[in-house]
């Protein structure tokens, strides 16, 4: 696993090399301005702070630069690979018994691919097939998501619902009892949805193409 400092330091020397400081590095990205400031990297009890994945995804995106150039930039030249993590085909994701409690898969045979490790979340890289998802995605693109971070009102969730079927929504509203979401296709609804009526929900962080 990458370490603290080595993934700041990556980040800090990806700014330098599109000449940018840290601050502009996050506006370019998205992410508030002060996301990447030092004195938000060690808490005021010293407890280290980590950069989660979804904005080191938000910055390759921003930036243009490779996942390859960015473990690159990692100060220790000796660093370990980054953390691989399962691939699983759009067409096995609403099979009952493919994943465990965790929203993770339950079976080892699925393929992996290699993506920045913070050690913050579990991630899980789902391929499209067909059109299932356009115009969010095509066939071949992969979705990085996480079925253990926490969701907030605009994110762009994968859902799998209670009759197998599986889809993309955008989180408009989240109660205890309720999902409020709404498709991604112009012109739609809010639907709200009961929990109970929701096997499992990841958030899409990055997308692949």
């Amino acid at each position: 696993m990458l370490t603290h400092a080595q993934i700041w330091s990556a980040i800090d020397r990806l700014a330098e090399r599109y000449g940018l400081t840290a601050s502009g590095l996050a506006r370019r990205a998205g992410l508030d301005a002060t996301s990447f400031n030092r004195s938000k990297r060690v808490s005021p009890d010293g407890r280290e702070r980590w950069p989660s994945t979804e904005s080191i995804a938000k910055v390759l995106a921003a930036t243009g630069a490779s996942l390859s150039e960015f473990v690159a930039l990692v100060e220790d030249g000796d660093a370990p690979r980054p953390t691989t993590v399962p691939i699983v085909p759009w067409d096995e994701v609403g099979q009952r018994g493919q994943f465990g409690a965790d929203g993770l898969p339950s079976s080892p045979k699925h393929e992996e691919i290699e993506f920045p490790d913070t050690g913050a979340e579990k991630l899980l890289a789902v391929e499209v097939s067909g059109d299932a998802l356009v115009p969010l995605c095509r066939d071949g693109d992969v979705l990085i998501v996480s079925p253990t971070t926490a969701l907030r009102k605009g994110d762009r969730l994968l859902v799998r619902f209670g009759d197998g079927s599986v889809g993309v929504r955008e989180l408009i509203r989240r109660t205890v009892r309720t999902l409020e979401m709404r498709g991604l296709a112009e012109g739609s609804a809010d639907e709200p949805v009961p929990v109970s009526d929701v096997l499992w929900v990841a958030r899409i962080l990055w997308i692949r193409q």
